[in-house]
């Protein structure tokens, strides 16, 4: 495992404070907030240990309330909705300075069998022939952006792979729709809930852009307010987050300073493993 994954899980093992109440901590580095696929992924850790193994989370709906401080701990609150039958809801807020940052409701169902079918994965190449990004900015890129190119440079947990990057490289509107392989940077342990966790961090790291693609712009561009507003997150069916898994995405509408993108999350089978959804601010800045 390398340093950069184990510092993630690190992250993602809360350090639990009561029967309900966790703590959790951010990395060291020049970001000046939190980043919030982190917030979603500690709440999801910190609602599944408390409950039971045999029922996995089906869906999760977040709202960033303030920017996270990555110098304090980060408290999450569990709130024991109900415990059904069949299904189990938590609530979860997270706390900074006296203050809710982030609120969370996760639902959990034992395992059922039933009705089966899905959406078809898009045509992509497959991981293993696209470019190693790195590699590639290493050698230069002509005409990506500086603040692109020190993103894609930068050494993260997640491995991105983008199918298609003409939208750094060719300015103006083009059909709001990104496609990236992504996978955990080194193997994970066995456990699915380590894999839900470090997908639900994942999940939160390209959508927003997708809003900005129709407007030639991305959340890079110095001139654009871009913040996750809220998250919804559908897990349908098991997978490995060390393995490749395609994130289809698109943005159908924006408005209001507001920018709606969605996303679909394939397995290399084809299996559609899980949805997101997600509303962000992307406000032109004014001087």
């Amino acid at each position: 495992m390398t340093d950069i994954v184990a510092e993630l899980l690190a992250l993602l093992d809360l350090e639990r404070l009561e029967t309900d109440l966790f703590r959790g901590t951010s990395p060291i580095n020049s970001w000046p907030r939190v980043f919030g696929g982190q917030v979603v992924a500690q709440a999801l850790v910190a609602a599944t240990r408390t409950v039971p193994a045999d029922r996995p989370p089906h869906s999760l709906h977040a709202y960033f309330l303030l920017g996270g401080d990555p110098k304090v701990p980060i408290v999450y609150e569990v709130e024991r909705i109900r415990d059904g039958g069949s299904f189990t809801t938590r609530r979860v807020k997270a706390v900074q300075h006296g203050r809710a940052i982030f609120a969370s409701t996760i639902s959990y169902q034992v395992v059922e069998s039933g009705f089966l079918h899905q959406a078809a994965m898009p045509a992509a190449p497959d991981p293993e022939t696209l470019p190693d990004m790195k590699a590639v900015l290493a050698r230069g890129l002509p005409g990506i952006p500086a603040a692109v190119a020190r993103y894609f440079a930068r050494e993260r947990p997640i491995v991105l792979k983008p199918v298609d990057l003409r939208r750094y490289l060719e300015p103006g509107p083009q059909e709001p729709v990104c496609n990236v392989w992504l996978r955990a940077a080194s193997a994970l342990p066995d456990d699915p809930a380590i894999h839900q966790a470090v997908l639900a961090y994942a999940s939160d790291m390209t959508l927003l852009d997708a809003s900005l693609i129709a407007h030639g712009r991305s959340v890079f561009d110095p001139e654009i307010q871009s913040a996750s507003l809220d998250h919804a997150l559908w897990l349908h069916r098991p997978f490995r987050a060390d393995d490749w898994l395609l994130y289809a995405q698109d943005s159908p509408a924006a408005g209001g300073a507001r920018g709606f993108a969605r996303g679909q999350i394939f397995d290399r089978q084809g299996n559609l493993v899980a949805s997101v959804a997600q509303e962000g601010l992307i406000r032109p800045k004014t001087r």
